[in-house]
């Protein structure tokens, strides 16, 4: 049990690495910033549609209802929370004393959508190992490979909007730690409580929460920030880096 635990908080802890690389050096440019978005739409939108809903689909005992019923409740529960948070529109984030406060909150809604991605990740990488550890070691590197870019996704824009790398550090972290706190849940309740289809459910609903977040937050405050870039480039560039990502999952014999 040690070992796959072990691989799960290093796949988690990569993502220090991605937040080290988005707080070292000046701090980020609103071109810079706009990609980081855009880089940051396209993973999560790569991963949620081609990667956990159709995994959550392909489950044994889960019916397409269920399935897109759950990728549903997430999208709704996004826009719930996105009504209870204060929100400020496009237009007022072109005022220089209002940018800094409206990337803070894109940031900890970032975090909040990585790391409910990352939680259900974390358990699939322990239940994975536990059952076939080659298979979990393949499936740790790949979650540590993509962890990089969205360490560096979170840091970034929580750097640019509170200039300290002790806060971009932290929130980064706790997107990690998301994962590596399914691997521990998953540690102890390894059982009947983890069935399949339960993780089915649990990455279906948050596949939708990240496809809303993409679309709605991320997106839209990338052509904000900068009007003059085209935040598509990131969008593909982020899609490329999780292609790869996914790639090696294949020609690693788990997909």
């Amino acid at each position: 049990m040690s070992v796959p635990l072990l691989l799960t908080i290093l796949a988690g802890a990569a993502t220090f690495i991605g937040a080290f690389l988005g707080v070292t050096g000046q701090k980020p440019s609103n071109r810079m910033l706009a990609f980081a978005l855009g880089f940051a739409a396209g993973i999560m939108l790569l991963i949620s549609l081609m990667e956990m809903l159709p995994a959550a689909l392909g489950t044994p005992g889960m019916t397409p209802l269920s399935g897109y019923g759950m990728f549903l409740l997430g999208l709704l529960g996004y826009f719930a929370l996105d009504r209870l948070l204060p929100h400020q529109h496009p237009q007022d984030l072109m005022v220089a004393n209002q940018q800094p406060r409206s990337l803070r909150r894109t940031a900890i809604l970032l975090t909040l959508g990585i790391s409910l991605h990352n939680f259900p990740e974390g358990i699939a990488t322990f239940v994975t190992a536990s059952s076939d550890l080659e298979l979990g070691l393949g499936i740790a590197l790949a979650v540590a490979i993509h962890n990089i870019p969205e360490g560096l996704a979170v840091a970034g824009p929580m750097y640019a909007a509170t200039g300290s790398k002790a806060h971009a550090l932290f929130w980064a972290g706790i997107s990690g730690m998301a994962e590596i706190f399914g691997g521990v849940l998953a540690f102890w309740l390894l059982g009947p409580a983890l069935s399949p289809v339960l993780i089915a459910v649990i990455m279906a609903a948050v596949a939708g929460i990240m496809v809303a977040l993409s679309v709605d937050e991320l997106m839209p405050l990338a052509r904000d920030i900068d009007p003059h870039s085209n935040p598509s480039y990131g969008v593909l560039c982020g899609m490329t880096v999780m292609g790869f990502s996914l790639t090696l999952l294949q020609t690693s014999g788990i997909g």
